[in-house]
């Protein structure tokens, strides 16, 4: 069974979907074989590097609210992410462009790091307050895997992986996503969203025994929820 799971490392739910689908494929008896294939896509692809604003205006600007009402936005994520075991830290979450991110976790995977560089980014951006676009950042995040810093530095540098982040972004465009976390599985169901670790959980089940030779039930349904989910900002 495959799973593979569209994110972007500036994505609150994306991180809460993370932690609910680990717990989830924990739990699951055939979790030995299950692939689990993270996928690049940004929530805004023409995000500058350096943003002159904090996320509170950002909201307030975006959507609409009040400053206030963002920082009590916001403050409502951090609890629902502290229920998963996570330390959200919005007051000093540096906003940048996450391309870079994406590169490294695409050379990561080479050296089967990528799941732990992906686990140190999210850290980074929302419990740490680093700036993820940084390449000093991105190689130091690197170094804690245990890949070599000027290699990644020297990766960051140029262009590699590149096209690949692009691809794997075109590739979920053209599946019809429009927020992430977003998961397909064997590329025939869908979830959307950050949902509780059950309805991961259910659907790997169902889905398992739907593809086993004795008949069993219906396989999960492909409707998804799309509660909890990270949206593209539309186009002005």
């Amino acid at each position: 069974m495959q799973v593979e799971i569209w994110s972007d490392f500036a994505c609150p739910f994306c991180y809460i979907g993370k932690r609910r689908f680990e717990k989830a494929l924990a739990n699951f008896a055939h979790r030995d074989q299950v692939e689990v294939v993270y996928r690049s896509f940004e929530l805004d692809r023409h995000a500058p590097l350096s943003v002159p604003h904090d996320v509170y205006d950002m909201l307030s600007s975006r959507y609409g609210m009040s400053r206030q009402e963002a920082i009590q936005m916001n403050e409502n994520m951090r609890h629902q992410a502290a229920a998963d075991g996570l330390d959200f830290q919005f007051g000093g979450l540096v906003l940048t462009n996450t391309f870079d991110a994406h590169r490294l976790r695409l050379f990561a995977e080479t050296a089967g790091k990528g799941a732990a560089v992906s686990e140190l980014l999210f850290r980074a951006y929302f419990t740490e307050s680093k700036n993820i676009s940084d390449h000093d950042t991105l190689a130091d995040i690197a170094v804690e895997t245990g890949l070599d810093r000027e290699e990644v530095l020297s990766v960051l540098a140029s262009d590699q992986f590149a096209e690949h982040v692009r691809a794997e972004e075109d590739e979920g465009t053209r599946l019809g996503i429009r927020g992430v976390p977003y998961y397909v599985i064997n590329r025939k169901h869908a979830i959307s969203g950050a949902q509780a670790s059950g309805v991961y959980l259910n659907a790997l089940q169902q889905i398992w025994e739907a593809q086993q030779p004795a008949p069993v039930a219906d396989s999960a349904s492909d409707e998804a929820c799309l509660d909890g989910t990270c949206a593209v900002p539309s186009k002005p």
